[in-house]
């Protein structure tokens, strides 16, 4: 069975572009915040993927269908709510997700809809343990 590629792939638009063409004031300053916090967490320049995620880092995945590159960890300031990309998933987080605030999650993805709902210093803990595991996971 051939492997497809991902139609999500990187792009060169500029993050600073990028976030000011968001048009949801809070989600803009969200954003910016979010900006700081992967940057010094990851000490990885961001970089868009697509239309909307911001990503940092990348790792080399396979599945059954499909192969290729994605961002070890990032996110996505979407209209409803922000996505942000937790690729190692949730069991290893379980703590840290009970203390976040109002969110949701799925398979790895955490959705919340605005930084003032959530403690941004467990947030940080979660985008820090996560890309930790990420990065040993995909040496």
């Amino acid at each position: 069975m051939a492997k497809n590629e991902p139609t999500t792939k990187p792009t060169n638009k500029d993050i600073s572009e990028f976030i000011e063409e968001i048009e949801n004031k809070t989600k803009q300053e969200d954003s910016k915040i979010l900006l700081k916090i992967f940057k010094k967490l990851t000490k990885q320049p961001p970089i868009i993927w697509g239309t909307k995620i911001v990503g940092f880092d990348t790792y080399q995945y396979e599945s059954k269908t499909c192969k290729g590159n994605w961002p070890i960890i990032g996110f996505a300031p979407n209209k409803a709510k922000i996505s942000i990309y937790i690729m190692n998933g949730f069991s290893e987080l379980k703590l840290e997700l009970e203390k976040l605030g109002k969110h949701k999650t799925s398979v790895g993805c955490l959705y919340i809809n605005k930084l003032a709902d959530i403690d941004i210093k467990i947030l940080e803990q979660i985008i820090d343990k996560s890309y930790k595991i990420m990065k040993k996971r995909y040496k």
